[in-house]
């Protein structure tokens, strides 16, 4: 039973098992033990593979995916103690505008109309002058980030990252110098979400507003249009138009973006051109689709946009025409035409190297390079 005892361990394994199974038994215990060897390599295969599918966001490779938090929020936090029971749902949004002091009373105005329950508000501070707010009643509730001479847009890029304000479900990024007489926020977002509008703006004023795009004007007779039937130097805006200034735009001093067409829209944004001229005319690829029916104006809700200048100086410290002294408005509107060119050729020069992007606004899939 035990063999002569010569041969190494395993010849000794193999007689032992001889006696006792068999020739035959033995070729079944080995075809047995090779058979799960051969499972246990491919089952850890397939993890291997599946593991290697799965798409982790870049830099949480080695951390186990149930610890990776994606997104955050703006809701503040206590120090210590339940957190309480208030929580950012689907309905919740938010309002983030880049103010100064000399504007305090029509933000103060603007912020009211946005109920805290309903809305969280972030101001950027373009004056460095944050003090001087904290006697506004919803002060301390409010996100208040500061830098000097830096406009909306530059913030926006900086501090409004997508995974950041990921739970809003609507993101109001608004100028200043909005009369907010006749709007209501709640009813707003009631509309846009009835009528699906990814971006959109309430309407302005004509009477009142200082208005370049005859689409952002109030039309009385109507709760929302999303297009414009009007001669428009030398184009013909009718119901067959389909790209700007015709259909498919809002203006940058109050647009309005749900969480998904800001997440295209923020990636538009150069890091670099701070004024953000240009891009409104390329929101409607923002438009999670058909830029004619997601893109709108609202009517009903309606503002006035007093055109107050703010960065570069103010309409009460002009030069007079006569002083030889650059007048910073001037400065700052001249830097924002060149900010418009800089963009015009970076989108041209993308759509010409980029071989896989299809433009869906255009009848030939590309224009061909000459």
């Amino acid at each position: 039973m035990h063999g002569d005892g010569d041969g190494d361990g395993d010849g000794a394994f193999r007689y032992n098992l001889q006696d006792l199974m068999g020739q035959a038994g033995i070729d079944r215990f080995f075809d047995m033990v090779f058979r799960c060897k051969f499972l246990q390599d491919s089952l850890q295969l397939t993890t291997s593979k599946t593991c290697q599918a799965e798409c982790r966001p870049n830099g949480s490779e080695t951390l186990p995916k149930g610890i990776v938090s994606m997104t955050s929020d703006l809701q503040m936090r206590p120090l210590w103690g339940s957190r309480g029971t208030k929580s950012k749902s689907s309905s919740m949004s938010l309002l983030a505008m880049a103010v100064g002091i000399k504007q305090k009373e029509s933000v103060n105005n603007i912020v009211k109309k946005f109920p805290a329950n309903d809305f969280a508000v972030i101001l950027f501070h373009y004056d460095g002058n944050v003090d001087q707010w904290k006697d506004l009643e919803w002060s301390n509730q409010a996100i208040h980030i500061s830098a000097i001479n830096q406009t909306k847009w530059w913030f926006a890029k900086r501090f409004l990252h997508p995974d950041i304000i990921a739970e809003y479900a609507y993101i109001f990024l608004w100028d200043e110098d909005i009369g907010v007489e006749n709007f209501n926020a709640k009813r707003y977002v009631s509309i846009i979400r009835e009528e699906g509008l990814e971006i959109s703006q309430p309407a302005l004023d004509p009477e009142k507003s200082e208005l370049h795009h005859h689409l952002t004007a109030r039309d009385s007779s109507s709760r929302v249009h999303r297009r414009v039937y009007k001669k428009i130097g030398p184009k013909w805006c009718n119901e067959n138009s389909t790209d700007p200034p015709c259909t498919g735009f809002v203006e940058m001093m109050a647009p309005v973006f749900s969480g998904a067409s800001w997440r295209c829209a923020w990636h538009m944004i150069q890091n670099d051109l701070v004024h953000g001229w240009g891009v409104d005319f390329q929101l409607g690829y923002c438009a999670q689709g058909d830029r004619t029916k997601n893109i709108g104006i609202v009517d009903s809700e309606y503002i006035v946009h007093y055109g107050l200048p703010t960065l570069g100086g103010s309409a009460a410290n002009k030069e007079s025409p006569s002083s030889n002294q650059p007048n910073g408005r001037e400065v700052v509107k001249k830097w924002s035409f060149q900010e418009l060119e800089i963009f015009k050729g970076r989108w041209r020069k993308a759509v010409e190297n980029d071989e896989c992007w299809i433009d869906p606004y255009q009848q030939s899939p590309k224009l061909t390079k000459h």
